[in-house]
Order: structure tokens, then C-alpha cells, then sequence
């Protein structure tokens, strides 16, 4: 073998004075191998620095994925997106042997996301994108699934990382120090209070939200009230009823942040103010892309829901075959858009 050749099975083989049919069996964890007999094909493994063709391997053996995406089931347009990419990607992994399936399941539902987890099939899953709430019930059921070698993905809101194996969403305390960024420069007023709207004050993404804009409003821009969140829950009509009230109780808001995705009912609030407030939402919906163009919203703060697709397909492939994944790829950017920099329409 050439220095600059790299090593083969066969140079495995000859290395470790043992057959190619040996090696085949030893790298595909097939039994029938004595234990000394691995550890001598390992070691040649080693020492020639033999880095295995992941893909060719898998195609040779016609390897299939198999993977689940759980999303909730409400009134959310961007949960919507994630289904359309879930749905457009599932076509064209196909040729891949890369298969896709999602659930809609109860939102803000702990029993919903433990029932669903642990109906998965071992033998039909080899990865699973889960979104729900931070709750022992779920991490209980997320390790058992983690138990029975199903890859767990985190996505959009983050678990323990000792309790999954990837997160796949945007930086949220990152996100919610923007929208302050945003919200202190963009206000014209000297002082005044902020609304924020949350979807759960028990959804880890919305806390980091606020605790990342607190943060900066406390620091950089002292002079406003950060008011206490209302909690939506993506319900139209609780929000229809919190926001008038919220209106009657504090004279003086001067601007809402509002970290949920939903935004029909604030919207339509909105549209029937006289006074203008500046207003920084979340995700690049058909709604809020219509509000931003009409001057309702002033910033979105918005990640991509193909790129996350992609990424919750690359990370649990790379877990389930063991083998690396390049960390930047994967990194979910924080997008912010203005009216005068939206894309154009899908």
C-alpha cells in the first residue's frame, strides 16, 4: 500500500492475518468472530488509520432510516412549515432509503408526547424530532425510547443534554437578547412599559426568550418596564380576551414582544389601535410576513424550518451510524428580517 493510498478491507485483512469475510463480519457486528480475533482486526484498524466508508457500507447492505418527527397539533403556522418540509424532504429522501413520518399531537400536553414516545417501535425507528414541555413525564419517556436505541432530537425547545442526543433550534436566550436589541432602539419614547407574549411560561424556548430579554432591557435599556408575560397557548380566544385587559391595566405599553409564532389574534388587536407600537414577533409566516409588510410588525426574528428538517434528518442518520457530523452544519441561525429584506414568496 502507497503512503498515500488509503487503506482497504482487504489491507485490514492481510494485516490482521485473517480473512476478508472475517473483517466484513467484525465491522458489521455479526457474530461468529472469537473476541481475540476482534481485537486483533481493531487493532489493524488502527494502526493503518482505516476510516470506514460510512454511506457505501450502508448502501452496500441496502441500510434503511427510519425517522419520526412528533409537532404539535394547534393553530401554528410555523409548526404548519415544519409539516410541509417534513412532507417535501420525506419525497425526496426516498432514493436515500431515508424515510420520514410526522405525528400531530396534543399541544402543551405532557401525557400526549409520553404516549406517543413510548408507542414508538424499535424495530421501525431509528430516530425521533420530538417538541414538548420540559416535564419528569418526558424525560422518563425520552430515556426509555434513548433505551431502546432510538436517536431523541430536541427540537426547536431544548432538554437536559445529558437527557437527549441533539438540539435542533435557534439559540432562544440569543433570540430574546435580539428582540431587546431591537425593541430599545426602534422605541422613540423615553419611557414606558413592554407587553410580552408568550405561548407557556413552562416551554424552556419561551423562558429563554424572556430571560434573554430581561436581560438586555435591564442592562441597556433600563428605562422601560418589562410587564409580566401572557401566556397564549396558541388560543385564539385567550388572547383575544388578555389583550384588551392588558391594555386597560397598563396605560403607558409602548411595545410587545411576542415569542410565540401565532399571531392572527395580535394582529387583528393590533389593527384596531390608534397608536403605534412597535412590535417584534417570531417566525416568517404568511401572517407575519403580511404584518411586517403592512408596518403592524417592525422585526421578525425567524429561523428556517428547512434547514431544520435537514439537520434533525443529518444528526440522528450520523448518531444512529455512530459516526461524526460537522457541528457547524448544523447550527440554526438567528434570521432577522425587516421590510425591506424579506425574501421573496415560496
Amino acid at each position: 500500500m502507497s503512503a498515500s493510498a488509503k487503506p482497504t478491507v482487504n489491507d485490514i485483512a492481510r494485516h490482521a492475518g485473517v480473512s476478508l469475510a472475517t473483517v466484513d463480519r467484525v465491522l458489521n457486528d455479526r457474530p461468529g468472530v472469537r473476541s481475540v480475533t476482534i481485537e486483533r482486526v481493531y487493532k489493524s484498524i488502527s494502526e493503518l488509520g482505516y476510516i470506514r466508508d460510512t454511506a457505501a457500507a450502508n448502501l452496500a447492505r441496502r441500510r434503511v432510516y427510519r425517522f419520526k418527527f412528533l409537532i404539535p397539533d394547534n393553530d401554528n403556522e410555523f409548526f404548519d412549515s415544519l409539516q410541509s418540509q417534513i412532507e417535501a424532504q420525506a419525497a425526496s429522501l426516498s432514493v436515500e432509503r431515508t424515510y420520514l413520518e410526522s405525528k400531530r399531537i396534543a399541544a402543551f400536553d405532557s401525557h400526549s408526547v409520553v404516549v406517543a414516545l413510548d408507542e414508538l417501535d424499535p424495530d421501525a425507528t431509528d430516530g425521533v424530532a420530538v417538541i414538548g414541555p420540559e416535564t419528569p413525564a418526558v424525560r422518563d419517556a425520552i430515556g426509555r425510547a434513548r433505551d431502546l436505541g432510538i436517536v431523541v432530537v430536541a427540537l426547536l425547545s431544548d432538554l437536559p443534554s445529558s437527557q437527549r442526543d441533539h438540539f435542533v433550534g435557534i439559540d432562544n436566550t440569543s433570540a430574546g437578547q435580539t428582540a431587546a436589541q431591537l425593541m430599545g432602539r426602534f422605541i422613540k419614547a423615553d419611557s414606558g412599559s413592554i407587553l410580552m407574549l408568550t405561548n407557556s411560561r413552562l416551554s424552556r424556548d419561551h423562558l429563554e426568550r424572556r430571560h434573554g430579554f430581561d436581560t438586555v432591557m435591564s442592562e441597556r435599556f433600563a428605562q422601560f418596564t418589562v410587564l409580566p408575560s401572557i401566556e397564549a397557548r396558541d388560543e385564539t380566544e385567550l388572547l383575544e380576551r388578555s389583550l384588551p385587559n392588558a391594555f386597560a391595566a397598563w396605560s403607558d405599553i409602548k411595545g410587545i414582544y411576542a415569542s410565540m409564532a401565532s399571531n392572527q389574534s395580535l394582529i387583528e388587536f393590533l389593527d384596531k389601535q390608534s397608536s403605534k407600537l412597535v412590535v417584534i414577533a417570531h417566525e416568517l409566516t404568511p401572517l407575519s410576513r403580511l404584518a411586517l409588510q403592512r408596518g403592524i410588525f417592525d422585526a421578525l426574528i425567524s429561523q428556517d424550518s428547512g434547514h431544520i428538517v435537514r439537520s434533525c434528518v443529518r444528526l440522528m442518520r450520523a448518531t444512529s451510524d455512530s459516526v461524526p457530523y460537522n457541528a457547524l452544519q448544523e447550527r440554526i441561525r438567528i434570521e432577522i428580517f425587516l421590510k425591506e429584506n424579506l425574501p421573496p414568496e415560496p
